[in-house]
Parts: structure tokens; sequence; C-alpha cells
């Protein structure tokens, strides 16, 4: 069977992208690389979902060996507007380095599950990470699965997020000010 090395954002986000990827033949090997949540308990409660749903799939799962929200803010800090590419761009590159630590050749991310993630400029940047690590970049389109990967993770009892995961997104949420293409579940 084929792996891939999956970026997971979360364990909502997760119960989908894996069920296709093991329809297809292939394997996910699962990594949870994510500064950018705010605060640490969102944090922690993601880490224990996207842990909760690897356990009941019996995937491999790695995780980041601390919690650096610094590194996001260093990296978004007057570039509030562009957040969402510096997001990615730091997320992926830590898969992509993962990916490579493990002698895997395929990067994907579940990102690609949310309607709310600004979906072209998530694979410009998949596709230059990917690329920059000699890895492919694996542009699924899992998006008409949100709403039952929802469903799934709340049968599952799985946390389930309220907002992409920073601290802007957060206060738009609680502003109900998103701008369109600006993170989200």
């Amino acid at each position: 069977m084929d792996e891939i090395l999956l970026h997971a954002c979360c364990g909502p986000c997760s119960t989908f992208s894996t069920a296709q990827l093991l329809t297809a033949g292939i394997r996910p090997v699962l990594f949870f690389a994510n500064p950018n949540i705010h605060p640490y308990r969102e944090y922690e409660a993601r880490r224990e979902a996207f842990l909760a749903l690897a356990r009941l799939r019996g995937l491999p799962a790695f995780l980041e060996p601390d919690y650096e929200p610094e590194e996001f803010f260093r990296r978004v800090s007057f570039h509030e507007e562009d957040r969402c590419r510096h997001c990615y761009e730091l997320r992926l590159t830590r898969a992509a380095t993962k990916a490579h630590e493990l002698g895997l050749t395929t990067l994907s991310t579940t990102l690609l599950l949310s309607p709310y993630q600004n979906r072209e400029l998530l694979l410009a940047v998949g596709e230059k990470v990917a690329a920059a690590h000699g890895l492919k970049f694996l542009a699924a389109d899992w998006r008409a699965g949100f709403r039952a990967a929802q469903d799934e993770a709340a049968r599952l009892g799985l946390y389930r997020q309220k907002y992409c995961g920073c601290l802007y997104s957060e206060r738009e949420r609680s502003r109900k000010t998103r701008p369109p293409g600006k993170g989200g579940g």
C-alpha cells in the first residue's frame, strides 16, 4: 500500500480525508503541526481529537515535539492581511520536513477538506513547499465531505472547533466578520 504524509489540522478534518485515502489504497501517516492554534487550551483539545482519531483508525501519528505559537506570530506580524499564506507555508514546511525524514514521497493536508480555507492559495503553497522538498503534493478536493466529516466527528465524540485556529480567525468569528478566503473550520 502506498503511503502519504498527511498534515492534520484536527481530528474532524482527518475523518473524511483518511477514509478517502484508505479507500484509494493509500495509507496516511498523520502529522500534527499547528503552531497557529491559539490559545493553548484550543491546541490541546485539537491535538487530543487528532490522537483519538489516529487510534480509532489504527494510523501512525506524529506530533511536533513542542507547541511554538511564537513562530506563527513572528511570521504573520505586520502581514496579517496575508496571514493564511504564511500559516500554510509554516505548517506545510514542517510537514514536508517530516515526510522527508520518514522517507515518504507525497504530501497532503486535511486543510483541503474545509470550504473555509483559501483553496487556490493552499494549493499554490502546497505545490511550492512539496517541490522545494523533492515531494509530490496531492491536491485532493475533499470539500464535498466537509459536512460528513463534521457528522462523523460528532458521532465519534471528537472535539469540533469553531474557527480555523489562529487568534485572528477567532476574533473574526466572534465578531462575525470573516473576510472571504480567510481561515475557518
